[in-house]
């Protein structure tokens, strides 16, 4: 059953720091309807543990990615800790053809490109509940030392200080309420209401602290 039956496709953009949950609340979104496919981006990264090329990401050295941006075929890419990250304009364009709305989970560099090839994309910034537990996220992913998650906490603070350029807020309290106000979002329209009354300026000066002490 396609649970986003009545939805118009269109492109839905999903931002977050990293360890925020974006991608994961993309892929459970696509997961639940037949109608809605998260965009594979193409990544110079290596590949990690329990990833699949294709499916997580498609993973290409320095000197194709670069020949892909030279033949203009990503909507957006951007420079991220040292390594490329770029996502297919042609996926985009025959996700929708087919009636497919797309999920990206980008950081705001790229949300600002997608928005300009697609003025009708709907962005929504996933904010941790707050910096200890955004913290606790990035250390029980086990992916990086300490001094790489005190790296992504303080470039946390420039990330987040993008909040305004988005659509819709909302905050990342609990995996599954978080999903189903975004399903609630892209399915009926509804926008998410878990960001009501939540201090972003004061998450934001919290990780600028960190930052400072770095």
């Amino acid at each position: 059953m396609t649970a986003g039956a009545s939805h118009p496709a269109r492109v839905f953009i999903f931002s977050a720091p990293s360890g925020g949950g974006k991608s994961s609340l993309a892929r459970a979104l696509a997961d639940s309807a037949d109608d809605v496919v998260t965009s594979v981006s193409h990544t110079t990264r290596a590949i990690r543990p329990g990833e699949v090329d294709g499916r997580d990401y498609f993973f290409v050295d320095d000197e194709i990615f670069e020949a892909m941006i030279a033949a203009d075929e990503f909507v957006e890419h951007a420079h991220v800790f040292g390594k490329f990250y770029g996502t297919s304009r042609g996926a985009i364009a025959d996700s929708l053809a087919a009636g497919k709305s797309v999920v990206l989970d980008i950081d705001w560099q790229g949300a600002q490109q997608v928005r300009a090839a697609f003025n009708d994309a709907v962005s929504v910034y996933i904010l941790p509940p707050s910096l200890e537990e955004l913290a606790a996220r990035l250390r029980a992913r086990g992916r990086e030392t300490e001094e790489q998650v005190l790296a992504r906490l303080a470039e946390a603070a420039s990330e987040m200080a993008h909040y305004r350029e988005y659509d819709y807020l909302m905050v990342n309290v609990e995996f599954d309420q978080a999903l189903s106000e975004l399903k609630e979002l892209v399915f009926k329209g509804k926008p998410p209401s878990s960001a009501a009354g939540f201090d972003v300026e004061a998450l934001v000066q919290s990780a600028k602290n960190v930052r400072l002490k770095t």
